[in-house]
């Protein structure tokens, strides 16, 4: 299989991530059925007694030492760690890449799918009689965000914060981890791949971005991306074998029995291309008279 190109790789990732961006500012949805998402899920989760956000988010604001790194990590380590994890599979891994690619592209897609479906309110955007405190607007003089989430400090207008579910900073954090555990060769490449997406779940939850179920729905994203994965790969290799016809290496010339090269075979001198102009070459003819 042929190499994947950078140049091609990395227009490819910017024109999926562009609609992927693109698709989150066209489906915020109703503010008022996005809190009662958000409600719901939180109703759901006391009655399944996994409410986990409350004592996290209490912590994270309580202790600025947990807090103010919760926040940055939350902030910028899924724009690094995740290009940083493509662009090493790219390098190192060039036989996996392309799979590992796709798996997070298809996986990405199939969130926004889940924003249309499903605005959700995110926990620190509930009223706060909910209990819930915005540690990125608590801590934002520490850092380049706001009181919007990640976004930088006047640009919140540009997301959607009412895309809480699922959670893509869980599903590309267990994207990573799987990569680092499955192709990193050394103990600690495959530690960092078991920490990764269960430090970035906690990130999420103690900074009143998402829900509990929010990092599972991101999780089971990913898993429905592997599943697809497979079909969207030969999907791919059917259209590239219909636009790209392969080229016929022997120009038309076909090959005897014994040849290496098409088209060597015994040429006739001059002086006998009279006599046998019309006739199979000399070796063909030699086997020709041996048979009669």
């Amino acid at each position: 299989m042929r190499k994947p190109r950078w140049w091609a790789e990395l227009a490819l990732i910017a024109v999926v991530y562009a609609a992927y961006s693109g698709g989150r500012l066209l489906v915020r949805g109703d503010e008022a059925s996005a809190v009662e998402h958000g409600l719901a899920i939180l109703r759901l989760e006391r009655l399944l007694g996994i409410d986990a956000e409350h004592p996290l988010n209490r912590l994270f604001t309580d202790v600025p030492a947990l807090g103010i790194p919760a926040d940055f990590a939350y902030a910028s380590l899924h724009y690094l760690v995740t290009p940083a994890i493509l662009l090493w599979l790219f390098r190192r891994r060039p036989a996996h890449y392309r799979a590992a690619r796709t798996w997070l592209m298809v996986s990405t897609l199939l969130g926004l799918v889940g924003f249309t479906l499903l605005p959700t309110c995110p926990p620190r955007l509930l009223d706060p009689v909910h209990g819930f405190t915005d540690t990125m607007a608590h801590f934002s003089a520490y850092g380049w965000w706001g009181g919007e989430a990640s976004a930088p400090r006047g640009l919140g207008g540009l997301t959607n914060q009412y895309a809480a579910m699922p959670s893509l900073h869980v599903g590309w954090a267990l994207w990573c981890g799987v990569m680092l555990w499955r192709y990193g060769r050394t103990p600690v490449a495959k530690a960092l791949g078991v920490a990764y997406p269960l430090l970035t779940t906690v990130v999420v939850m103690g900074t009143a971005n998402h829900y509990l179920l929010d990092a599972v729905a991101g999780a089971a994203v990913m898993g429905a991306g592997l599943l697809l994965t497979p079909h969207v790969l030969r999907l791919a290799r059917r259209l590239r074998g219909t636009a790209e016809e392969p080229p016929v290496v022997s120009g038309g010339w076909e090959t005897s029995a014994g040849e290496r090269i098409p088209g060597q075979r015994t040429v006739p001198t001059s002086a006998d291309d009279t006599s046998t102009r019309g006739l199979p070459c000399s070796s063909e003819a030699e086997s020709v008279g041996e048979a009669r």
